[in-house]
């Protein structure tokens, strides 16, 4: 059994309420928009991390992760990409990779809004962690966690960090 953190679009911003959340996990997932180089370094030197670049990670997030990521977890085949739409309006090269490749678990983020729900038509789940970044519309930093064992996804819990930014009274 692992026990998994999931974060997206931070834009070079670490909440330190991350590390409280993220310290039962097994691993860190982050689904893109990492922001910076120095992100990627700490949130790695805390818990082992995979990740994918996303739509503002420069060059040299470029050229530390990927686009897609592909792999298995205790027994359930993931994919993630940053840019993944949702179950019914996935792009064109999304929906093509999730019917040749049949995972049980998608992950993305980009649109900074958490959703977890199941996508009938392909069989999966889906998750986006929304955004635990300061940049962006979303009015709170959220993550998920959750835990993985014999191929099913257990016990997820949406983690609300705060406010995207300290509102001034």
């Amino acid at each position: 059994m692992k026990t998994i953190g999931l974060i997206s679009d931070t834009h070079g911003h670490i909440d330190p309420l991350v590390f409280k959340y993220f310290e039962p996990c097994d691993e860190i997932w982050h689904a893109g928009d990492i922001g910076l180089a120095a992100t990627a370094d700490e949130l790695s030197a805390f818990k082992p991390l995979r990740a994918v670049f996303g739509n503002i990670d420069g060059a040299e997030l470029r050229r530390m992760f990927s686009e897609d990521l592909l792999w298995d977890c205790e027994g359930l085949k993931v994919y993630m990409t940053h840019i993944g739409g949702y179950p019914g309006r996935y792009p064109a090269r999304v929906k093509q990779r999730i019917r040749q490749e049949r995972p049980g678990l998608f992950l993305c983020g980009h649109s900074h809004i958490l959703k977890v729900m199941f996508d009938k038509e392909h069989n999966l789940v889906h998750m986006n962690p929304g955004a635990a970044g300061v940049h962006g519309f979303h009015l709170k930093k959220t993550l998920i966690r959750f835990r993985v064992s014999e191929g099913k996804i257990l016990d997820p819990q949406a983690i609300e960090l705060g406010d995207r930014v300290r509102r001034k009274d």
